[in-house]
């Protein structure tokens, strides 16, 4: 397999490094604060940055008033400028704030530089001039001016607001630059730089800090990368900025589709770098899945026909350690500890709506569940709880199963009948061993003749039995059987089709993965969602083993393993967002994965998840269930998904519907996605 340092680089996978810089600042002391960018830019560039971001105007300093009109001043920004571009050549792209002339006027830009080049130089498009701000005393607008040049520090370059800068050797390293106010007003230019196609968007700030002010440049950020559909990256002025009249935070951060991948420590005393890996192809290939951003493109005219695109190379790097930004283990289960209890009281009450608008469309009065002791029946049931709860009816509406086949354990059987209980459910026991037994003998199965052939037929007749009978009790009891199939079975087709484990009237977990359900349970728990004595069994079902059992104990009596057939869900719906939600390829998956999997330490999970859920895994191991998944997604499973009942959609992370997230021939093949990672990574491991 080939080195995970040889398929790794970063801008392998369509990853941009972005470093974004609070130097400390000199008031008006031109030379000592080009000193401090370069020194900062050096250091970006031992860390493999392919992009750094300087605050406004911080090659002269922002709190100097009268001084940007002073000829000597702006001679000396001239001579540092050309001094910057010159030391260009080995470093990353520099984003940096200065006042320059131009045509009689002065501006406050940014200048983009690189490879030794003047890129551009880019306008700040609206100035303020109110309470503290005089910005129009000095400055020119750069709104509206398009199709300019600019002579500067001995370099020609492109001069407005409308350019976008794009490298010609790194797929989707495309940004756009505007300056502080630009994106505090109604329409930020950044909008139109992404309606350009720019994925990255820069923003050059000052800013002083007043209380609260930090918490609504967050907000701005985040929405803007949210509605562009891109990373917003932010750097403000900070320590040494004159104090005169006002104060600085030197607040920076990177926003990635309203996702926070760094920020800065703020009010200190030296000077910062924070760095971001932005996933530049996530960006595009969700702008491709929403149609309403090529619809805004088109009805403000296609902005990119106003746009000049100024392309560059951007500077090789070596190898870089680590990835700058947060990869979740469980992609699908609520991350942010100050908005876990909502999300999941959200995740949760989705189910209950749901199976509550069902059963009132209805003519039912019953709901019909099969009940194992398991971990998808045991959420479906007390999702089933909560909507009887909701309609006011009393929970004996509820009619549950449990029907022991050949392997059924004791333990889970018990727990299926204390949950019921617990709930107060009408719980009732149907062995359809002795119907199974007929049916293989019908079939002349070896097992009806005492031989222990435990295949797939011996497995589909116990898991057919149960939903048939289910629907039989569903017509005879006048109700409508609660389908317990969640999202992560659907992706690996680990489901009996038809008259199996697959079909039900109403599949209230089809919209949510195994992790997921897993959390669930245990927010149930921690929230007291129910009794003291219905917690116990809850925290029981959800410490054990995941198995189907359908297959009896083997002479060691280890009892049948779903994770050791279809591998990891932890793993399966890692690669079940990234890859159905994000359309990303498997290699760079695998890569995302490894970052994620590889130690204790390195990936972020949930608050409060259990301590045995925190494994590391490593990169063959990765491959091999990378390489189970792509195959049974793509190749055995899809006729399944065409087919499944309704069900609400849950997570944003993706779901499985033909009539909502997902469309796909039923007889396609993996081959495309299996020869990607086999291009990337080498040959792997014959698929099971």
């Amino acid at each position: 397999m080939m080195p995970v340092d040889r398929f790794g680089a970063i801008e392998t996978h369509g990853l941009v490094r972005l470093a974004a810089a609070t130097p400390e600042a000199s008031v008006a002391d031109v030379g000592t604060n080009a000193k401090a960018i370069l020194q900062l830019a050096r250091q970006a560039a031992g860390q493999g940055a392919d992009i750094i971001l300087f605050p406004e105007l911080c090659l002269s300093s922002y709190a100097i008033d009268d001084l940007h009109l002073q000829d000597a001043l702006l001679d000396r920004v001239e001579a540092e400028i050309g001094r910057l571009v010159h030391a260009s050549a080995d470093l990353p792209v520099l984003l940096v704030g200065a006042p320059v002339r131009r045509n009689g006027r002065l501006y406050n830009a940014a200048l983009v530089i690189a490879g030794g080049r003047l890129l551009g130089v880019v306008p700040k498009s609206y100035l303020p001039n109110y309470r503290e701000y005089y910005e129009k005393r000095w400055f020119a607008p750069g709104a509206g001016l398009t199709g300019l040049n600019i002579d500067l520090a001995g370099y020609r370059a492109p001069f407005g607001p409308d350019l976008i800068f794009a490298a010609g050797n790194r797929a989707d390293f495309i940004f756009h630059v505007e300056i502080c106010e630009d994106y505090w007003a109604p329409l930020p230019p950044s909008t139109f730089g992404a309606l350009a196609g720019a994925l990255i968007l820069c923003n050059l700030s000052a800013s002083n800090i007043i209380v609260g002010k930090a918490r609504d440049r967050d907000l701005l950020s985040a929405a803007q990368s949210m509605r562009c559909i891109a990373a917003y990256a932010y750097s403000a002025a900070g320590y040494g900025e004159s104090t005169t009249d006002m104060a600085w935070d030197g607040q920076a951060m990177v926003h990635e589709m309203g996702d926070m991948l760094a920020q800065s420590a703020r009010f200190g005393d030296a000077p910062e770098i924070i760095y971001a890996d932005i996933d530049a192809q996530r960006l595009r290939l969700e702008r491709m899945r929403n149609g309403t951003f090529n619809d805004t493109a088109e009805a403000m005219g296609h902005p990119e026909q106003r746009f000049r695109r100024v392309t560059f190379e951007a500077a090789a790097v070596g190898d870089r350690e680590g990835l700058f930004r947060p990869v979740r283990r469980f992609p699908f289960v609520p991350a942010d500890p100050l908005q876990l209890d909502a999300d999941c009281y959200e995740a949760f009450n989705i189910q209950v709506e749901g199976l509550v608008t069902r059963f009132r469309a209805t003519a039912g009065k019953h709901f019909i569940i099969g009940v194992s002791g398991g971990l998808d029946s045991t959420h479906a049931l007390i999702v089933a709880a909560k909507a009887c709860d909701w309609l006011g009816l009393p929970r004996s509406a509820i009619l549950g199963y449990t029907m022991p086949g050949f392997a059924t354990g004791e333990h889970t059987k018990a727990n299926a009948w204390r949950l019921m209980n617990a709930l107060g459910v009408k719980g009732a026991e149907i062995d359809i061993r002795p119907t199974a037994r007929q049916m293989l003998a019908d079939m002349d199965h070896p097992f009806a003749k005492g031989e222990a052939v435990y295949d797939v037929t011996f497995e589909n007749v116990q898991a057919g039995l149960r939903t048939d009978y289910l629907f039989r009790l569903a017509n005879r009891n006048g109700g409508f059987v609660v389908g317990t199939g969640d999202l992560s079975e659907l992706a690996l087709g680990w489901c009996t089709y038809g008259v199996g484990d697959h079909m039900s009237h109403y599949a209230v977990n089809s919209g949510v993965p195994k992790t997921l359900i897993q959390y669930l349970i245990r927010w149930c728990i921690a929230t007291n969602q129910f009794d003291a004595e219905t917690d116990a069994i809850l925290q029981a079902i959800v410490d054990q083993e995941i198995s189907p059992e359908l297959v009896p104990a083997d002479a060691t009596g280890a009892m049948q393993s779903t994770e050791s057939r279809v591998g990891p869900y932890a793993l399966n719906d890692f690669f079940l967002h990234h890859i159905v939600r994000w359309g990303q390829p498997p290699s760079k998956v695998a890569f995302l994965a490894w970052h994620a999997w590889r130690d204790v330490e390195a990936g972020a999970w949930p608050s409060g998840y259990p301590d045995e859920a925190k494994l590391s895994y490593d990169l063959p191991t990765i491959r091999h269930w990378l390489d189970n998944f792509l195959y049974r997604f793509f190749t055995i499973s899809q006729f399944k998904r065409s087919a499944i009942p309704n069900g609400p959609k849950v997570s944003g992370g993706g779901a499985l519907s033909p009539r909502g997230d997902w469309r796909a021939p039923s007889d396609g093949g993996a081959s495309v996605w299996l020869d990607e990672l086999s291009d990337r990574m080498g040959p792997g491991a014959k698929s099971e």
